[in-house]
């Protein structure tokens, strides 16, 4: 194939897969919220707040510290987000982030959101609804009816968004788009996905005794929309991630990531419909995510392109190594990655779509990659780009039209464990088609005073 054939398919494919993307991200239906976002000079910093201010909130908060002026921050547990309020020390504080809003509106232009899954929700909702840009935190919401209303909020509000599945800023996953795109190992008919996840406990069956909450924290706050139960170390502030009330497990923590360079390079959401259905999982409680688990989802033909079946694995279990590969070659990075069998080769990327390359390895000797088609972000940062965006500039890459649907798809993976059965999806109108009665897994009961409109 030569130069100018491989150019034009990718570029073909680049231009519908990019506009589709970015489309509507700060731009698209009027402003119907009561207050508008704020038109900041590209040459004026924003006045950024950090709702989740510990753990991950850290380091989102002074990423967009250089970019920004960190105006306030917000931790329910303020032992946990210590560190950040010594580093920002002119910095406003609050426990709750609702107080916040309401003190600090008019002085905020954006906010972080870092906190435990249950809340992302609820604080982008609030955010937004003020005319306030958000960058929220994988997994953009904790159910899919929360994804679909940060979307039509997103949309009404015509605010700036960004989900922190970082790697799709990266130029490893755009190497990787412009090699399948290319045709680089023919029609791509499976796709495999793993993770090492839950690096925390799982599969635990009840709930855990009652311990004092300490000093430096609110629990009521920090339980938010959850049901109430008693305080205990294993679940805050860390192990949160495990339990249904509060995360998603190891698909909330990782799918976002490297589901990522699937959903993207395949277009998976140019899909009207697909199925999803647990093959194997181990541990799975009402109260918790399973240890281990292995998930099927199957694609019909999308945007010229074939029907694919995309495998998810956690929990260290990992895909059948292909026949012709050396047992000693590393695929992924080795306990994260994906890999990608096509009608005529294989590729296989790492966790956020790094170092994208034909399998067996020796075949990237006399490999030339196409020519690049998509534009790449600058630093390969989403803190970067989300901010360029507030100012006026593109929509940021992983706005929550893109985040939405991908939020989804990684999503019903924990739909298909607790409904028991194979389930089919229509992703047009956000329901189950094949058990009405599944739909209930697709939103939660809130807990009194903390209700959303889903």
């Amino acid at each position: 194939m030569n130069e100018k054939q491989w150019t034009r398919r990718a570029f073909l494919a680049a231009t519908t897969t990019t506009a589709a993307a970015l489309a509507g991200g700060c731009a698209g239906k009027p402003n119907t919220a009561k207050v508008v976002p704020g038109k900041e000079s590209p040459n004026e910093k924003l006045n950024i707040a950090s709702i989740g201010a510990g753990g991950k909130g850290k380091d989102d908060t002074m990423s967009c510290k250089r970019l920004g002026n960190i105006v306030a921050l917000c931790d329910a547990d303020w032992k946990n987000a210590e560190e950040l309020f010594y580093r920002i020390p002119d910095a406003k504080k609050y426990k709750d982030y609702r107080k916040m809003l309401d003190e600090m509106g008019k002085d905020i232009d954006a906010c972080i959101v870092s906190t435990p899954d249950h809340t992302h929700a609820p604080a982008a909702y609030r955010a937004m609804k003020l005319g306030k840009h958000v960058y929220v935190q994988k997994p953009l919401t904790h159910t899919i009816a929360e994804a679909v209303l940060l979307r039509k909020t997103a949309e009404e509000t015509k605010v700036c968004t960004q989900m922190g599945n970082q790697g799709h800023c990266g130029n490893g996953v755009r190497d990787l788009c412009e090699m399948v795109w290319a045709g680089a190992i023919g029609e791509v008919k499976e796709a495999y996905i793993w993770t090492n996840r839950p690096i925390w406990p799982q599969g635990i069956a009840e709930p855990l005794p009652a311990e004092p909450v300490p000093e430096t924290m609110d629990w009521d706050l920090w339980i938010g929309t959850a049901p109430m139960r008693p305080f205990n170390k294993d679940y805050a502030p860390f192990k949160w991630r495990g339990w249904w009330d509060f995360g998603c497990g190891a698909i909330g923590d990782m799918a976002c990531h490297i589901m990522d360079p699937t959903f993207w390079s395949l277009k998976l959401f140019e899909a009207k419909s697909f199925t999803v259905e647990v093959l194997q999982q181990e541990g799975l409680t009402k109260q918790c995510a399973p240890n281990k688990s292995v998930i099927k989802f199957q694609f019909p033909a999308r945007a010229g392109m074939g029907a694919v079946d995309v495998y998810w694995y956690d929990g260290g279990i990992m895909p059948k190594r292909p026949e012709g590969v050396p047992a000693g070659e590393k695929l992924g990075d080795g306990d994260n990655g994906s890999l990608f069998i096509g009608s005529k080769g294989m590729i296989t990327s790492g966790c956020y779509g790094g170092e994208s390359r034909l399998v067996p390895g020796a075949l990237m000797k006399d490999f030339t990659r196409p020519i690049q088609t998509l534009k790449r972000i600058p630093a390969e940062s989403p803190y970067r780009n989300w901010v360029d965006a507030c100012k006026g500039g593109e929509p940021s890459v992983s706005n929550f039209n893109y985040a939405v649907p991908l939020t989804v798809v990684a999503n019903m993976g924990n739909v298909a464990l607790r409904a028991g059965k194979k389930i089919e999806f229509d992703l047009k109108e956000m329901k189950i088609t094949n058990d009405p009665a599944a739909n209930a897994l697709l939103t939660k009961e809130y807990r009194k005073g903390w209700e959303l409109p889903v």
